[in-house]
């Protein structure tokens, strides 16, 4: 069988494969702080001269663009301004990173992101807050609490959240969305990154461009298909020929 056959499935496989990201990237279009997942193709390793070169999925990575503002007025929600992002406690209790400022107290007045991760500290500690009757997150990410009971007079803060700004080529995206540094290492605090509080950054996804690519990678894998269809016509045709002959 002709190699062209395993190079168009190769091209198909790569082609499903940026359709589910892309249709992954379209359905977190209004997740908050979500960072869209971008692939491209390589070719694999070949000898000089070949006819044909097969391809492989490269490493994937993600749009460093950050997304809309959108002013929501609630006390516990926070956006980035620029690079950086916020630091919370994963599942297994290391430190990961996030761009979603939606965050919540649960009723043991631990600070949580939405997705239920705790939200820590300039000291790597969880972000615990006292009952209060009400609460501010400044721009360099103090918390301030009116504790409950007592006046404005009383006002104190209570934690200052950890901001991060590593390199973005030294970040990947795990399976639960958290962002981490390559090889497990902790990011320092960056007391440059700041708040907007009171607001959500939305998603980067750009949708007409997610819709753009789709198209693109349908036509993608139906040109793979056709490929393989006419190299087995081809190859029938040839049968025929030396039946005949």
């Amino acid at each position: 069988m002709d190699k062209v056959v395993f190079t168009s499935m190769g091209g198909a496989r790569i082609a499903l494969r940026a359709q589910g990201i892309n249709s992954h990237n379209l359905a977190n279009l209004n997740t908050p702080g979500f960072r869209a997942t971008l692939t491209a193709a390589q070719p694999a390793e070949h000898e000089p001269g070949a006819a044909r070169v097969d391809v492989r999925r490269a490493a994937e990575t993600f749009d460093t663009r950050t997304g809309p503002i959108q002013v929501t007025d609630r006390e516990l929600d926070v956006a980035l301004l620029g690079q950086g992002w916020l630091a919370v406690e994963d599942s297994r209790g290391n430190e990961a990173y996030t761009r979603a400022g939606n965050l919540q107290i649960d009723i043991e007045g631990s600070l949580r992101t939405a997705s239920g991760d705790y939200v820590l500290d300039e000291g790597g500690g969880r972000v615990t807050i006292p009952a209060n009757s009400s609460l501010s997150i400044a721009s360099t990410g103090e918390i301030s609490i009116v504790p409950l009971g007592q006046g404005i007079e009383a006002t104190a803060i209570v934690a200052t959240l950890k901001r991060v700004n590593p390199n973005p080529q030294t970040m990947e995206r795990g399976v639960d969305g958290l962002f981490r540094v390559q090889g497990g290492a902790v990011a320092p605090a960056d007391a440059t990154v700041r708040l907007q509080s009171g607001s959500l950054e939305g998603s980067n996804v750009n949708p007409a461009e997610v819709l753009v690519k789709m198209i693109e990678l349908s036509r993608t894998f139906e040109m793979q298909m056709r490929t393989i269809k006419s190299v087995e016509e081809n190859g029938k045709s040839a049968q025929n020929l030396l039946s005949i002959g």
